[in-house]
């Protein structure tokens, strides 16, 4: 009678690996778990920056807004101020208000503009008689004649110089946002003619 195959040897082996098999792949489990944790810490990491980075721009592009609409508010203050004809009497007087500027047009004031410090003088400059025409009305005055006159030789006076001068100012404008902290200064030279008799007084 011949011997009969026995499988105990194949089955204890199949029993004996199974629980092996089963430690890898809870391992396998484990390992994911850990790299999808850390995946989504990433994930957030990043969104979390890129929500900082953002509201940092739009901060930054605010900022600049205001300071873009503080310098068109001073530079409209200045030209305001400079071309009215009280500045060319008075500009000390002139740039002692605040100046109020609508900037979109709606009839209210956006800004208020601060000529400060003063207007200043920084020199008079005698104006010779050979830069007037006689011919133009608004040279009459410092030609020391009330009439047009034409062929007359102004240059053959002992100076040359004419009864008007140039007096040349510095002029500041400075605007302040309490909000956002934006703070605009500019400054702009004048020219202005004046008697040469009011020289002393206005630029001492």
């Amino acid at each position: 009678m011949s011997p009969q195959p026995c499988s105990c040897v194949q089955g204890n082996s199949l029993l004996r690996f199974a629980p092996v098999a089963r430690v890898r792949q809870k391992r396998q489990e484990g390992m994911t778990l850990v790299i999808t944790l850390v995946m989504l810490l990433i994930v957030g990491v990043v969104a979390l920056s890129s929500l900082g980075g953002s509201e940092r721009n739009l901060q930054i592009a605010g900022n600049m807004q205001q300071r873009q609409e503080a310098l068109a508010a001073s530079q409209a203050a200045l030209e305001q101020t400079l071309s009215s004809s009280a500045f060319v009497r008075d500009p000390l007087a002139a740039a002692a208000s605040p100046v109020p500027v609508d900037l979109d047009g709606d009839g209210t004031a956006d800004r208020e503009v601060r000529l400060d410090p003063a207007p200043a003088c920084l020199r008079v400059r005698p104006i010779k008689m050979a830069e007037l025409d006689p011919a133009a009305t608004g040279d009459l005055a410092c030609l020391g004649s009330s009439s047009q006159v034409s062929g007359r030789d102004f240059s053959s006076t002992a100076t040359g110089d004419s009864l008007c001068g140039e007096s040349l100012w510095n002029v500041s404008a400075s605007v302040s946002d309490a909000t956002t902290g934006a703070q605009v200064r500019i400054h702009q030279g004048v020219a202005i003619r004046i008697a040469t008799t009011d020289a002393q007084n206005a630029c001492p």
